[in-house]
């Protein structure tokens, strides 16, 4: 296929549109609220599962992008930024606790991704961890904490099926989800998600920084337990974190 550098084939931008930063989303719903949160917020594109918007943060241009739902939207959303000049991306996503003291509301920093997803493999094999950029973690983590949420840093799980999370009975491989699930939780594993591992493996693979905070909605194994577990679906913490880890990247950039 040939490809038109000028236009990028899925997300309907061009080099000329780019920015330093992004800030990435699942859902298309989410990119213009977060925009808002950035000096002159404005649309630039909607395509498939790509809707993007730009601003300002402490007088760099951003761009807010939507990447879809799973490791291969996810990775062609990366790809595609990276040659738009995108050096750092944070995702701010939603996630289900794992661990029993991850309650919905609270803010879960992924360091790491259990890699049980099959798009990572097609860029660096498996034993190669998938770890965020220690620096915008540290951004993420200090932003995170101005929020007045609870903030929980670790390992999540990335999968590629949401059912064979919510319904694993219903999977004739059943017996095998059950137990990494069990396994991920005794090692420490704080919630689920479906998009980090992608990030984390295509941006080490392009030479970029990534980091992801995720928005707690709920945690199973507290319904499980009989402990309250009250779905909170209001995002924008997670959002505001995300805006203020950049400004303070920002700041520390031109302090260099």
């Amino acid at each position: 296929m040939d490809f038109n550098e000028k236009v990028m084939f899925h997300i309907g931008l061009t080099p000329e549109q780019g920015a330093e930063y992004a800030i990435l989303t699942g859902d298309p719903g989410r990119v213009e609220s977060i925009a808002r949160l950035l000096d002159e917020p404005a649309f630039l594109a909607s395509k498939r599962e790509y809707t993007s918007w730009s601003g300002q943060i402490s007088g760099r241009r951003v761009l807010v992008i939507s990447h879809g739902i799973g490791g291969p939207s996810t990775a062609i959303c990366v790809e595609e930024l990276a040659r738009c000049g995108v050096s750092t991306m944070i995702r701010v996503g939603t996630c289900g606790g794992m661990a029993i003291d991850v309650c919905g509301g609270d803010l879960v920093i992924s360091n790491a991704a259990i890699r049980q997803e099959g798009t990572s493999q097609e860029y660096l094999p498996l034993p190669f961890p998938a770890v965020s950029d220690f620096g915008v973690t540290s951004a993420l983590a200090a932003a995170a904490r101005q929020t007045g949420q609870k903030v929980h840093i670790g390992v999540v799980q990335c999968k590629d099926s949401f059912y064979g999370q919510h319904r694993p009975e219903d999977s004739p491989v059943s017996y095998q989800l059950k137990n990494q699930w069990q396994a991920y939780i005794q090692g420490g594993c704080l919630a689920s998600e479906m998009e980090s591992a992608a990030l984390f493996i295509t941006a080490a693979a392009r030479g970029i920084r990534a980091g992801c905070i995720l928005h707690v909605i709920w945690n199973q194994e507290r319904e499980a337990a009989g402990l309250p577990n009250t779905p909170v679906h209001d995002t924008s913490k997670a959002a505001t974190a995300a805006v203020n880890a950049i400004k303070l990247l920002i700041k520390e950039s031109e302090q260099l």
